[in-house]
């Protein structure tokens, strides 16, 4: 007998749906989009290929038509849920309610074509109420939500195809440009320039402690002379005052002296400024706002943050995690007010009801918060021991901010408080001194008690602890009993969290919240960023591709045109303008608009982009007046003072790169350590340092002035310390390869060291050694050991461990880094990801080796494949890559170089993707 398709994004999500509506309902997933736009030339279909639109996808001379393929991975499933269909009675396609689960839907019913009901199941938690009220109250299929999704995915691949390109060609290959990654990346490029700008200057002040018989208090200097003191907010980027004849600019001698001859001095309170407190709730979770408080309370990446949510989504713990909304539904507000009775106690409950309703700049849907599902809350307690770590910690977030939002305020009160002495230094007799304190009393904690907001700045943390005062009035007075003189520093601006990058992003308007973790983990993949602690650093590629972009194409970077782009998508999605020509102005551009549009604006400027200007930043001049430039190379980042160069280390952030750290540098390359004479050729063994780490070398003394070709070079061993190196190491890694010996068949076999590791040969036949130290140890008759076994991979050592980062907190399975053939990976020991040119071992972070490898994880899934390692596959598997390859070899000799071009245009799998599936940003 049939019954009802129900077809959802996940697996994870058919699981819990199937489990409330039983037998009598059959529930698949699509596992993500099952069709989208080509990713590569490949896909393709033969009959389009010659045609001149075909690299981007989508047919921009017949208004802007995309090209849909359906991905070979995807195929199969596309045949299993073809097959259901036929057995169906009726279709529910239960996809996320938002512009990418309604496209998925419209995707879905024009693949699969049914000839039955069609019905669009829509639910914002995934509880048994929900998931049955869907089933009755269904809708049909909203097109204007498919049509504003399709026009911001046309626009990326326009935006992404026309422009990554052209910093292939001037900047670097597999580097990538987008709408709101390219914008997100300038902003952490512009911290950066803001902080090499910065000069430090350093002010003084005065930290004293006052007593009386009611009490101490604790102030600073504020005022000398009827002059307000200097303070860091009154110094410029470059270290000047801003004002300098509004302040008084106290230096080291001042401070002490005033702090050495007010010891002892009597203070008159001369100001008690006090002003009630009152602080309410902050609203329920959004998108954006769970994503800053995640990285800022529980230090996880906003890429990670998505991850576990979504989890919670799929399996019932909590309502949908992509939303601009801070509204709660009806069962949600009586379910907040009614734990927060039971939990804190009346008193800590708002008399009414808090409607935390706003308006969100381009909000995409009307959703609800994010909160705990169902009408009845689960407190963290009920559920922990069904999450794995990170998902609890996370939903005990949501719960108490959701908890919180109807609680009482916290009140309580607030003081400023001055207090006025006279100095008796000599040379600024009788003048008046003024320190200032502040106080805060929290006489009701209110919503506190469950939930305070996390801050960028950890010093801001503190506004919300508490500051007691003695009991004061005006005239009261105290004495000076403890004064310190205090040295300070400006500080360069700080450089961008993920918490505030999210937060500036949403304020611009700039791109939507659901994908901003997506674009995150995108600029880190393409090496334009790394993390140092929670800190975004910029590489000196993102340097390069952003001087590029200001510099060419400065409206595509630019954060009110970008945002207004923004604007634009949200009033075709509205009806208030229309797709095709708003994208022909973009794409072709019109006469009366500045901006000419992006295919001549690519066009134009192509043939006068200078690499190597682009590829160049200054540093400035040293002290005879050459030029320090760090140049991005095919290799990385190098610094550059006439003939001279010396690589960067992988770890150095821009910032760091002042004039005297590069003439540290020069210095370091310069420096050789002559390590003693070769006793069999007279040569010096020298020790030097090169691109690609420590080296030694054979080679004949320089007289000065020529230039000396080494006779011969030798990497060191990855286990020896360059400071103590010595001859004898120098010679024995400059005398391989080693001979060990001769085969029975008069064959010689030899130990040497290679790319891979340590290894024998023997005419062409290698094994490869367990440590580079048996490179000198080896005999000949293990050796021939070695050689009478059959080569396998096995035969290869496992890696050892580079950097242990601790359990999963998923699987708890060890994570740890290791150096594999093609670079260093993280691994779980089931999942191996790469990391980017944008990680150093260094730097590496449990938090970002998690989020590395559930993107891994995510895509395996995503691909159809599956993330449980299985033996007895490999063989068959090669016998299929070998067939296609050896089929792909007579395809491609017939292709002309055109078509060639026109392949390596669309080669990059997904360099516009701004927008994200819901996979790809979970």
């Amino acid at each position: 007998m049939s019954k009802p398709l129900v077809i959802v994004e996940s697996p994870a999500k058919a699981r819990t749906i199937s489990s409330f509506l039983g037998a009598d309902f059959t529930v698949e997933s699509s596992i993500g989009h099952i069709r989208d736009l080509p990713r590569s030339s490949s896909e393709v279909p033969a009959s389009l290929k010659s045609q001149d639109w075909a690299r981007l996808g989508v047919n921009v001379d017949d208004g802007f038509k995309p090209l849909y393929v359906v991905a070979s991975e995807k195929k199969q499933q596309v045949a299993k849920l073809k097959k259901l269909l036929t057995e169906a009675s009726e279709l529910f396609l239960a996809t996320d309610e938002d512009r990418e689960g309604e496209s998925i839907a419209w995707h879905l019913i024009d693949v699969l074509g049914p000839k039955i009901p069609v019905k669009r199941m829509v639910f914002h938690e995934i509880t048994k109420k929900a998931i049955t009220d869907a089933v009755t109250n269904w809708r049909e299929l909203d097109r204007r939500l498919v049509d504003a999704q399709e026009a911001r995915r046309i626009l990326d691949r326009l935006y992404g195809y026309e422009v990554s390109p052209v910093l292939w060609r001037k900047v670097m290959p597999k580097l990538s440009a987008g709408r709101v990654q390219s914008v997100a990346t300038r902003m952490i490029v512009e911290r950066e320039r803001a902080r090499m700008r910065h000069n430090s200057a350093t002010w003084w002040d005065v930290k004293g402690v006052f007593e009386n018989s009611a009490g101490r208090l604790s102030a600073n200097l504020t005022s000398l002379a009827n002059q307000r003191v200097a303070q860091g907010r009154d110094f410029d980027e470059t270290g000047n005052l801003q004002n300098p004849d509004s302040v008084v600019l106290v230096d080291e001698s001042l401070a002490r002296l005033l702090a050495s001859s007010l010891a002892g001095t009597t203070f008159k309170v001369s100001s008690v400024e006090e002003k009630p407190y009152r602080r309410s709730p902050y609203p329920p979770f959004a998108t954006s706002t769970l994503q800053q408080e995640a990285g800022r309370k529980l230090r996880m990446s906003s890429a990670r943050t998505m991850q576990i949510a979504q989890r919670l989504y799929e399996n019932g713990y909590i309502t949908y995690m992509r939303t601009d909304s801070t509204t709660l539904s009806e069962g949600a507000l009586n379910a907040a007010r009614s734990q927060v009775r039971d939990l804190y106690g009346e008193e800590y409950l708002f008399p009414t009801v808090r409607r935390h309703d706003k308006k969100v700049k381009n909000a995409q849907e009307a959703h609800e918060a994010i909160r705990p599902a169902g009408d009845s809350f689960r407190t963290p307690d009920e559920v922990a021991g069904q999450l794995s770590s990170d998902e609890a910690r996370l939903y005990d977030l949501i719960w108490k901010r959701t908890v919180a939002s109807q609680m009482a305020d916290a009140t309580g009160t607030t003081a400023q408080v001055k207090l006025t002495g006279v100095t008796h230094a000599p040379g600024i007799e009788g003048q008046e001194v003024v320190f200032s304190t502040s106080g805060k009393v929290i006489t009701f904690p209110g919503f506190m008690r469950a939930y305070v907001e996390g801050a960028d700045d950890p010093e801001a943390e503190l506004e919300d602890q508490e500051v007691r005062l003695p009991p004061l009035r005006v005239g009261d007075n105290f004495d000076a009993t403890n004064l310190s003189a205090e040295s300070h520093e400006t500080q360069p601006p700080a450089r961008y969290s993920e918490a505030s990058l999210v937060k500036a992003l949403e304020e611009m308007g700039v791109g939507r919240p659901s994908t901003y973790a997506s674009i995150i983990s995108t600029i880190q993949d393409r090496g334009y960023v790394r993390k140092k602690a929670s800190a975004l650093v910029p590489t000196f590629v993102a340097f390069a591709v952003v001087s590029l972009l200001e510099q060419y194409f400065s409206n595509l970077v630019d954060y009110n045109f970008t945002a207004s782009m923004e604007d634009d998508l949200d009033a075709i999605a509205g009806g208030r303008a229309e797709l095709v020509p708003w994208l022909t102005r973009f794409y072709f551009g019109s006469g009366d608009d500045e901006f000419p549009g992006l295919k001549h604006d690519v066009a134009s400027h192509l043939g006068e982009i200078d690499a190597r200007a682009i590829n160049s930043i200054s540093i400035g001049k040293d002290a005879e007046g050459n030029e320090l430039v760090v140049r991005v190379g095919r290799y990385g980042p190098y610094l550059e003072r006439g003939e001279e160069r010396v690589s960067l280390p992988d770890d150095i952030c821009p910032d760091e790169v002042t004039i005297e750290k590069a003439e540290e540098l020069f210095k370091a390359s310069g420096d050789e350590r002559v390590l003693g004479v070769d006793p069999e050729t007279s040569l010096q063994v020298l020790l030097k340092n090169g691109r690609f780490g420590p080296y030694v070398e054979l080679a004949p003394e320089s007289n000065g002035d020529e230039k000396v070709e080494p006779v011969k070079r030798a990497s060191l061993l990855k286990t020896w310390m360059t400071s103590s190196v010595t001859l004898q190491d120098a010679l024995q890694v400059l005398s391989l390869p080693r001979l060990v010996g001769l085969d029975p068949d008069g064959a010689e076999i030899f130990a040497q060291n290679g790319r891979f590791g340590p290894y024998l040969t023997r005419g062409t036949d290698t094994r490869s050694l367990p440590s580079e130290e048996e490179m000198f140890t080896v005999t000949l008759e293990q050796a021939l050991e070695l050689f009478s076994q059959p080569k396998t991979r096995s035969r290869r050592p496992a890696a050892q461990p580079l950097k242990e980062l601790g359990p999963h907190p998923d699987n708890a399975r060890p994570m740890v880094v290791k150096d594999g053939r093609f670079g260093m990976y993280v691994t779980d020991g089931e999942i191996n990801a790469s990391l980017s040119r944008a990680d150093s071992l260094e730097d590496l972070t449990p938090e970002r080796a998690v989020e590395l490898l559930e993107a891994r994880r995510a895509r395996i899934l995503e691909t159809g494949g599956t993330t449980t390692k299985r033996a007895g596959t490999r063989k068959s598997v090669a016998k299929k890559t070998t067939a296609k390859k050896s089929t792909a070899k007579k395809a491609a000799t017939k292709k002309s170089v055109a078509k060639k071009v026109t392949a390596k245009v669309t080669r990059e799998i997904g360099v516009e993707d701004d927008e994200a599936s819901p996979l790809e940003a979970g």
